[in-house]
C-alpha cells in the first residue's frame, strides 16, 4: 500500500471516528443497562413471572368488551399479549384509523376482565431506550443514529486497513512498551479494536438496521400484507364481539406450533378495512422475534391469507435481539456487557490519541493512527 493510499485511509479513519465519538460514548453508556433490561425489571418488580390457570381466564372478547366499557364511544385498534402474565393490552380510539396521539392503551387482566396494573411506560429503562434509539428526536433522531452506526463501521474497516501493514511488519497485538505514552495507547487501541472488531461491526450494523424499522415496516405493510387479502372493503368493518377469539383460534389452526403476539383490528395500520390481522410468533427465544401474519375475514372469521415474513423483515426482527444480545441468556448478556465496556475503552483511547496528536508543544512528531 502506497503512502498516499495510507494517508487517505488515515483521513477516513480519523474523521469518521471523530464525528461519531461522542455519540458512540452515549450509545455505549445507555446500551449497557439496556442489555439487562428484563433482569432489571425483574429485580425492581416491574416485570415478574406470574402463574395462572388458562381454563379460568375469560375469553378474549370479554377482555376487549371490558376495555371498551371503560372507554365508551371508542373502537378496538390493537390487542397484544403479555408473555409473563395473563394480560391483554387493548389499544382503542374514536376510530380505527385515528392517529397515534388519539389512541388509548389499557391492560386488561383476563383472570377477571378487570383493568390490570402497569402500562406502556417502564420508567428509567424506557427513557434510556428512547435516548439510545432516537435521542428524543423522533424519526429524524433515529435516522441520525443509523448514520452514526454506519460511520462506526467505516471507522472499523479503515482502522483494520491501517493496522494491517503494522501487524505484518511487527506482529499482531504487539505493544511497544519502550515508546511514548501515546504510542503505547495507540498500540492498545489497535489491539483491542482488532480483537473486538467482529462484535463491534455486528452491533454497529444491527443498530443501523434497527433505525430503519419504521420505513422497512411501512414498506412491508404496503407490499406484502396487501397481497394476503382477496380485497379491501370501502368501509371499515365494524367490531363485533365474538370475532376476536374466533380469529385468533383460526389463525393458530392455520399455523400450528405458533402463538399469538398481537392482533390488528379492521382499519388498523397493520390490517385492512375488512380483516383481522393476527400476528403469530415462534416458540423459541430466537424464532419468537419472527412473525407470521394471518389475515382473517372480519365478516366470516375464515382465513383469507397467510405468509411468512419476507427476508428484509426477518433481518430487521433478528437484528433487534442480536443488537442487545438478549436471546442467549445471562452468559451472552454478560459477554455483550464486557464487550460494550471494552468498546468504551477503544473509543476513549482513540480520543486521547487524537488529542495528544493535536496538542501544542508536543515536542516531536508522533505516529499516525494505525
Amino acid at each position: 500500500m502506497t503512502p498516499a493510499t495510507l494517508r487517505r485511509w488515515s483521513k477516513i479513519h480519523s474523521w469518521t471516528s471523530l464525528f461519531c465519538t461522542l455519540f458512540l460514548l452515549m450509545l455505549c453508556l445507555t446500551g449497557l443497562p439496556l442489555i439487562f433490561h428484563d433482569d432489571i425489571d425483574s429485580l425492581t418488580g416491574a416485570h415478574l413471572q406470574e402463574q395462572w390457570d388458562d381454563a379460568a381466564l375469560v375469553p378474549l372478547d370479554a377482555a376487549v368488551d371490558a376495555a371498551l366499557t371503560l372507554r365508551p364511544g371508542e373502537v378496538p385498534i390493537y390487542l397484544s399479549f403479555d408473555i409473563d402474565r395473563p394480560v391483554v393490552n387493548i389499544t382503542s380510539g374514536v376510530s380505527a384509523d385515528v392517529s397515534e396521539s388519539g389512541m388509548t392503551f389499557q391492560p386488561i387482566d383476563r383472570r377477571g376482565a378487570v383493568q390490570a396494573s402497569g402500562g406502556e411506560h417502564g420508567g428509567v429503562m424506557d427513557l434510556l431506550l428512547q435516548m439510545h434509539s432516537d435521542m428524543f428526536l423522533g424519526q429524524g433522531g433515529m435516522l441520525f443514529i443509523g448514520l452514526i452506526g454506519l460511520l462506526f463501521v467505516a471507522a472499523l474497516v479503515s482502522g483494520i486497513v491501517l493496522y494491517a501493514p503494522f501487524a505484518r511488519r511487527a506482529g499482531f497485538a504487539r505493544v511497544r512498551r519502550d515508546k511514548s505514552a501515546r504510542t503505547r495507547w495507540l498500540d492498545w487501541h489497535n489491539l483491542i479494536g482488532g480483537v473486538t472488531l467482529a462484535w463491534a461491526a455486528v452491533v454497529g450494523l444491527t443498530g443501523a438496521i434497527n433505525t430503519l424499522s419504521d420505513p422497512i415496516t411501512a414498506w412491508w405493510r404496503a407490499d406484502a400484507l396487501v397481497g394476503l387479502t382477496k380485497g379491501d372493503g370501502q368501509t371499515i368493518a365494524p367490531y363485533r364481539s365474538g370475532m376476536v377469539g374466533r380469529a385468533v383460534a383460526n389463525a393458530m389452526r392455520a399455523a400450528p406450533g405458533m402463538r399469538p403476539q398481537f392482533v390488528a383490528f379492521p382499519g388498523a395500520a397493520f390490517s385492512s378495512r375488512d380483516h383481522y390481522a393476527v400476528f403469530l410468533q415462534g416458540g423459541t427465544p430466537l424464532t419468537e422475534k419472527l412473525l407470521t401474519p394471518v389475515m382473517i375475514d372480519a365478516h366470516t372469521g375464515d382465513v383469507d391469507g397467510i405468509a411468512p415474513m419476507p427476508w428484509y423483515m426477518k433481518g430487521l426482527l433478528l437484528a433487534q435481539p442480536l443488537h442487545f444480545g438478549d436471546y442467549g441468556g445471562l452468559v451472552m448478556k454478560l459477554l455483550w456487557a464486557l464487550l460494550d465496556i471494552v468498546t468504551l475503552v477503544v473509543i476513549a483511547s482513540g480520543l486521547y490519541i487524537w488529542l495528544k496528536r493535536i496538542a501544542p508543544n508536543s515536542g516531536r512528531r508522533t505516529p499516525t493512527a494505525a
